[in-house]
């Protein structure tokens, strides 16, 4: 696939809490570093999500007493899946993955640091109604089409493909550069999910 200058490599949540070892670990999540890397170099324009929690957020199941990480409540804007306490600001598991090239990064968004709402999507907070600014930035750089690679590909890269479509983006996930967290039925659900938006999917840029 031929690359163009209207075009965004987006990666997002290469975190270390997100990798093996990780509060929040996606298996064989570590995997995507070298072939995001690899990207980056074929990219002009290259932004990354990081996942950005204050202490005592609400989506994590510590901040309910009671419940279990995995399950789900209902918060004022819907349905809300609880989470261990992973990417708390200024902590290790934050940091974007050693080997992650970042380098060539102009922008990097951070999200779901309001402790009241979550945010999987690199364009939303999980209301769906506020955003982060980034599709204010891609349209005042005239970029056009988005690649998404990064984690997991069935919660923060499906709400960021769906989103980038809703916004009239052309938008292609890699799946070589994804891996998935599979929550009760959640990937192939995603997979449908993007299909039926017009996502394109690949396996790699040769």
């Amino acid at each position: 696939m031929q690359i163009r200058d209207d075009d965004l490599l987006l990666v997002i949540d290469v975190q270390t809490d997100f990798c093996p070892g990780g509060a929040l670990a996606v298996a064989d999540g570590d995997a995507v570093v070298p072939i995001i890397n690899r990207l980056t170099e074929r990219f002009s324009h290259v932004a990354l999500t990081q996942d950005w929690h204050p202490s005592g957020h609400s989506s994590f199941a510590t901040s309910h007493p009671g419940s279990a990480p995995f399950q789900t409540i209902r918060m004022p804007y819907g349905e809300q899946t609880l989470w261990p306490d992973h990417c708390i600001q200024g902590a290790p598991g934050a940091a974007f993955h050693p080997q992650l090239v970042t380098e060539r990064a102009e922008l990097v968004i951070r999200k779901g640091f309001r402790p009241e709402i979550d945010s999987y999507s690199a364009f939303y907070e999980n209301d769906r109604r506020t955003p982060t600014g980034l599709a204010g930035y891609l349209r005042e750089r005239g970029l056009r089409r988005i690649f998404l690679a990064g984690l997991a590909t069935d919660y923060c890269v499906y709400y960021s493909a769906l989103d980038a479509r809703r916004l009239g983006f052309d938008t292609v996930l890699i799946e070589a550069g994804c891996r998935a967290i599979d929550l009760a039925g959640s990937l192939d659900a995603a997979w449908a999910g993007m299909a039926t938006a017009g996502v394109q999917r690949v396996n790699d840029l040769s």
